[in-house]
């Protein structure tokens, strides 16, 4: 089970929780081709080590929230509201 602690909330079962995808920056509307676009929405890094994700609490504050989480280990590092600094 992973435990993310909510700034909300407080700690919370991921099950509350869905997952929205790696934090990444969006190619500029303007200039993008369609390999850009589908590289974007389709292709994910996948990395091994520490990530930034998008989640949101469903179950709770209905809020989205930045996870810095280890893809091996699962431990958090650190989590914020989204457009806030961590």
């Amino acid at each position: 089970m992973l435990v993310i602690i909510c700034p909300n909330c407080g700690p919370r079962n991921s099950d509350e929780f869905t997952y929205q995808g790696e934090r990444r920056s969006r190619p500029d509307v303007s200039s993008a081709d369609a390999g850009e676009w589908r590289r974007y929405l389709y292709m994910k890094v996948n990395q091994t080590g520490w990530i930034r994700e998008r989640w949101f609490h469903g179950s709770g504050c209905r809020r989205f929230l930045m996870l810095e989480r280890h893809m091996e280990s699962n431990e958090i590092r650190s989590v914020s509201q989204l457009g806030e600094t961590p």
